[in-house]
């Protein structure tokens, strides 16, 4: 089994900021210990502790599901009211604009990421050690996921390389076009897989099957699909994955790091936090956030009702199709089957009803962490996962004329599924992909954007407006920060 888990951990360096320990009050005292950007990575251990700190980042990863859905057809966005987590329910009507808080925050925590991982490659020929080089193609891989999700959902973006930049040079920043966005993203990926093995030397850290998968994804969305194909089918026949046997249990701790795992973000149960700073956390937001609100019943927990799918998401799945009810809590007809059915209650927020409820990531006992349990959940985000990669091989093959093996893959994901093969071909097969892709990937965060690099979106999305919500606005802060030098996105 070749798996990527990554562990979320509490950054030891800041790589943003220069650090000083000391105290104003006490002027004429030394102060005891000294640690800043320009005199850091003088040994081993500074690097490997940096690239924990480029690593911490991913665990905001989780607003990739509520986005990559609510801005769907696949869900709304639910909660206890219009006006709780606003920015949610903008997205999901298609009203967002410039001032909108999770636009914001996917901005500031992505290019955090980048300024870590720019940090330890602005200071990579400081010394040598063993190991070195894979610490350097570890943080060439964090920055190309990092630049990716900028780039998906803002377009251009201000490209920075190899350094950090001081307030002043950031009103000097222009948008870089996502041509070169991109460019950046394959060339450290190409660069990572060239370094980087098959299995991980510590739980946590990245393998070449995430970095191979992703670079096969960044291939994809640029419609490369000669270049998609042949990448993807270098994990398909060198990383040792398969399909899990029991869809159901994938999404659960006990399945975390299964055969099917490529690409994973570990997250913890066992530290708290609040509502005030979610990228602080060290546990899963999704699961609670998703969860029944004020549920009293077996085998789920009590949550905050938000990111509800559709009653047309759960009437796509086929007859037989094991993935509806593993992917979709129909809530109403999961109690009624309960034996003790009369006492199970739960609460209907303000926000939306669907009554439906992600069932991938969603509170379960026995995963419940530390209070505020709503924000600590153990479950893993599993980014790419060995379906997706099937899957995007599958059409990436059948965009560049190869149908035969198109289907070869695609009919491996729906054998589980336990529903008929495809046997079609061109463009019918493509759309026979691409529906395959929202029936095995719901609730994991990809359809709204499968649905803009297909062109599929306005035909599929309430409210979509053509060249105009193919991408998400600039944070206006972010402009105004930046002198006002940065045109918004069309549209906006």
């Amino acid at each position: 089994m070749k798996t990527i888990r990554i562990k979320i951990l509490s950054a030891s360096i800041i790589a943003i900021l220069a650090t000083t320990i000391g105290c104003n009050e006490f002027l004429d005292t030394d102060p005891l210990f000294t640690q800043d950007a320009e005199n850091y990575f003088q040994n081993e251990s500074d690097y490997e502790q940096a690239l924990i700190g480029a690593y911490d980042l991913l665990q905001g990863s989780f607003i990739n599901v509520w986005i990559g859905e609510i801005a769907s057809d696949n869900s709304i966005a639910g909660g206890e009211s219009v006006n709780d987590t606003k920015g949610l329910h903008e997205i999901d009507l298609m009203t967002h604009g410039g001032v909108n808080i999770e636009l914001r925050n996917i901005f500031r925590w992505n290019y955090a990421g980048v300024t870590r991982a720019n940090y330890i490659m602005e200071n990579k020929d400081n010394i040598d050690f063993d190991g070195k080089d894979l610490i350097i193609a570890e943080a060439r891989f964090l920055r190309a996921y990092y630049y990716f999700q900028l780039v998906k959902y803002f377009g251009d973006v201000p490209l920075i390389i190899d350094k950090r930049l001081g307030n002043n040079e950031v009103q000097d920043l222009e948008r870089s076009p996502a041509s070169e966005v991109y460019a950046q993203i394959e060339e450290d990926l190409n660069s990572a897989s060239s370094v980087i093995d098959w299995t991980a030397p510590i739980k946590g850290r990245v393998n070449k099957g995430a970095v191979l998968a992703l670079l096969g994804k960044v291939y994809l969305y640029q419609d490369k699909f000669t270049e998609s194909a042949s990448t993807l089918d270098q994990v398909i026949t060198g990383g040792g994955y398969s399909l899990s046997d029991d869809y159901a249990e994938l999404f659960t701790v006990a399945s975390e790091g299964n055969s099917e795992s490529v690409f994973e973000i570990e997250y913890s149960g066992l530290e708290g936090g609040g509502y005030d700073c979610l990228i602080c956390l060290e546990g899963n937001a999704a699961p609670g956030f998703h969860g029944i609100r004020q549920y009293t019943g077996p085998v789920y927990g009590d949550g905050n009702s938000y990111n509800l799918p559709t009653q047309d998401l759960y009437d796509a799945f086929p007859s037989g199709d094991i993935r509806r009810d593993a992917s979709v809590l129909d809530i109403d007809a999961f109690i009624a089957a309960q034996p003790n059915s009369g006492d199970i209650t739960y609460a209907i927020g303000g926000g939306g009803h669907t009554g439906f409820y992600n069932n991938k990531y969603i509170k379960r006992q026995g995963e419940i962490g530390l209070p505020d349990n709503d924000l600590t959940s153990p479950v893993n985000y599993r980014v790419i996962r060995y379906a997706d990669v099937l899957l995007m091989a599958a059409e990436a093959h059948n965009r560049s004329g190869n149908d035969g093996q198109a289907l070869i893959y695609a009919n491996l994901v729906r054998l589980r599924a336990n529903v008929p093969e495809l046997s079609t071909g061109g463009n019918q097969l493509t759309e026979d992909i691409w529906n395959e892709r929202r029936l095995e990937l719901s609730g994991e965060g990809h359809r709204f954007f499968d649905l803009v690099r297909t062109g599929q979106a306005a035909a599929a999305i309430d409210g979509f407006t053509a060249n105009k919500n193919e991408l998400f606005p600039l944070p206006q802060v972010e402009i105004d920060l930046a002198g006002g030098n940065w045109n918004q996105n069309t549209g906006y």
